[in-house]
């Protein structure tokens, strides 16, 4: 199996960026070593969605962080997605939880987690965090301490 099947937007200049919400842009391919625990980490600096209420935008830093089992998710595919959300009306609650909960349906990994660094509007930042570890592996119960740790060393807040 040639590494790049089933792959439709890796390479190809004619993508159309969605701007409303589309899960189904995201691809996956093979991971070649799902006998390890490793970490992959994207960070997306420039995601944006609209809040439902108002309709004004909101920005952020969206952090994701996974192990991978069998599958992993292609970073173009990832990016195309994350536009998506462009038009998407949702609070920033809702976006991390969804991005995870799209992830985890894509690939069913190991452990994943998405964190989003929400710029401040009308004064306050929000920062969500969600987690997921597998059922019935180690990583249930990682996914279990992880959220019980989650913010025992804050960083500092410099307005952003």
């Amino acid at each position: 199996m040639r590494e790049t099947e089933g792959l439709t937007l890796l390479g190809n200049k004619n993508v159309k960026y969605d701007t409303d919400y589309n899960p189904g842009l995201l691809e996956t391919f093979e991971n070649k070593h799902p006998e390890n625990d490793y970490w992959v980490k994207f960070n997306c600096p420039e995601f944006t969605s609209l809040c439902p209420i108002t309709g004004q935008p909101d920005f952020a830093n969206i952090i994701i962080t996974y192990v991978p089992a069998k599958r992993m998710v292609e970073s173009k595919s990832l990016k195309l997605y994350l536009f998506s959300f462009r038009n998407h009306g949702d609070f920033h609650e809702d976006c991390v939880n969804k991005i995870m909960k799209d992830l985890i349906k894509l690939m069913d990994p190991k452990y994943i987690e998405v964190r989003g660094r929400f710029l401040p509007r009308g004064g306050i930042s929000i920062d969500p965090w969600c987690n997921y570890g597998k059922p019935g592996t180690k990583w249930e119960k990682i996914a279990e301490n992880r959220m019980m740790w989650f913010d025992m060393n804050p960083e500092s807040v410099d307005n952003r």
